[in-house]
């Protein structure tokens, strides 16, 4: 049997998933300190986690792979296709931010739709559906198709991070949450690195069936997104209470941590009760001061997140005039590795911690001087570790970023709240690569750009140290 670290009288049931709940839940006992909920949980809890991890976050984690991949092969793509295709700097930047309008417009409405119909279908359905749009990239002809192209695939590629990251609240605690979504997110600097070693090499098929190396590049990458959508339908479950892969003692044990984890909510405002809470407009509940703050501050992120993939291996190309693609390629997973140790450690810190603010705020700064240091100078190496430094604080800020907003804003209005932070805050996805390719356009050097960015960066680490947040998550009132 499994006990549960902290024995609640009443039982919760989630809203999202149509169940009733009772607004006269007993408080936590005094002896227990939220804080410390990940250090008293049974054993019986602790293999439901592992077991969580193994069969979701490894999944997810592929699956982002393939996503973030068909988002950013246009950067390695734009080594060589820019030419074919006769784009400008500033055109190629263009094709990036219709990419970035389309996921912004649509992922709220994505977000609303996997909410109705469920994870597993929505996330099958658009997978499939951006896998066959990524590939037939490979057919452009010019700026205006591919320009079409790109914003099909953000339309179909729109709901897929904010709904996981939503799907990820149902199936663990907050205090778990940050290493969950690192483990997820993670998938952003692997598939850079792997991406650049492999895009390098799929570009030197050029000629191959008579086909451009960037066309090979989108065939290659777009259509496996199309058969991991079909495995989405056989191996996510919605919720749960849905997952025959879990035993009902299993169940039983989720359920009690998702139960205390509920008791030890964030509220700007201090503690408050659930029920108060549910009672709340729906958008009352989103449109807050402290949502649209989170919003800013992702706004902020977003722009140095989209000028690390897209423009990384032009930066790259840059400063190391006359190197192969491969070459090209090899430089460009050196950042992502070291991005990738960056991540998963900084994620442990901060649950270990159970520390949110310093942990965002932090590395905001430290890519804003890592974007500096490689704009300061000719010296390649100097250049390399300021763009390691970028990515590697650019990431760990999003990986720990996540594990707040949801905690702001209640159940029912938590698939909308999660899709307008991402949706609205990814404006900053859209502005960047098309400010970046005019500056560059403009001024000859990526330099300004990378100015731009930094500037962005430190505005959104003060906008993080002045959202109220607590380190140690208040109880709420029953």
């Amino acid at each position: 049997m499994c006990a549960s670290a902290i024995n609640l009288v009443v039982p919760y049931k989630n809203p999202i998933r149509g169940r009733k709940m009772s607004d006269t839940s007993p408080a936590i006992p005094e002896s227990i300190d939220p804080a410390n909920q990940h250090k008293a949980l049974t054993a019986g809890q602790q293999a439901v986690i592992k077991k969580l991890f193994r069969r979701l976050i490894v999944f997810l984690f592929v699956l982002f792979i393939f996503s973030f991949l068909d988002r950013i092969n246009i950067g390695f793509a734009g080594l060589t296709m820019g030419r074919d295709l006769g784009l400008s700097a500033t055109m190629f930047g263009l094709a990036t931010t219709l990419f970035y309008a389309a996921y912004v417009i649509f992922g709220i409405p994505s977000n609303i739709m996997l909410s109705i119909v469920g994870a597993r279908r929505w996330i099958a359905t658009i997978m499939v559906l951006w896998g066959i749009a990524s590939t037939a990239t490979m057919f452009a002809t010019g700026p205006t198709s591919l320009y079409v192209l790109r914003i099909l695939v953000g339309i179909t590629e729109a709901g897929f991070l904010p709904g996981i990251l939503l799907y990820l609240t149902f199936w663990f605690p907050a205090y778990f949450r940050a290493r969950a979504n690192a483990l997820f997110m993670v998938a952003m600097p692997v598939t850079t690195a792997l991406g650049s070693i492999v895009s390098g090499y799929i570009l030197s098929l050029d000629g191959v069936m008579a086909l451009k190396g960037w066309q090979w590049l989108f065939l290659l990458e777009g259509f496996p997104s199309v058969l991991l959508g079909i495995m989405v339908w056989f191996w996510l479950d919605d919720s749960p209470d849905k997952a025959k892969w879990l035993t009902k003692e299993d169940k039983k044990c989720l359920q009690e941590m998702m139960d205390n984890d509920r008791l030890t909510l964030v509220q700007p405002e201090g503690a408050i009760s659930h029920h108060a809470m549910q009672q709340r407009s729906m958008w009352r509940e989103i449109f807050t001061p402290v949502v649209m703050m989170y919003t800013l501050a992702y706004f902020c992120l977003t722009n140095t997140l989209s000028a690390i993939s897209i423009w990384t291996p032009q930066i790259l190309q840059s400063f190391n005039q006359g190197s192969s693609n491969i070459t090209i390629g090899l430089l460009a997973a050196v950042p992502q590795i070291c991005t990738i140790l960056g991540m998963i450690y900084w994620s442990r810190h901060s649950d270990h911690r159970q520390e949110r603010r310093h942990h965002t705020a932090l590395p905001y700064l430290f890519a804003a001087a890592g974007w500096l240091l490689a704009s300061a100078t000719d010296h390649n190496m100097i250049q390399m570790l300021g763009i390691i430094m970028a990515s590697t604080g650019s990431f760990s800020a999003m990986a720990i970023f996540w594990t707040t907003p949801d905690q702001s804003i209640s159940l029912r209005a938590r698939a909308i709240g999660i899709a307008v932070i991402n949706a609205t805050g990814n404006i900053g996805s859209a502005l960047s690569p098309f400010m970046i390719g005019w500056l560059k356009d403009l001024t000859g050097s990526f330099n300004s750009g990378l100015w731009f960015v930094a500037a962005l960066l430190v505005i959104g680490a003060g906008i993080i140290w002045a959202i109220p947040m607590q380190s140690s998550r208040p109880r709420a009132t029953p």
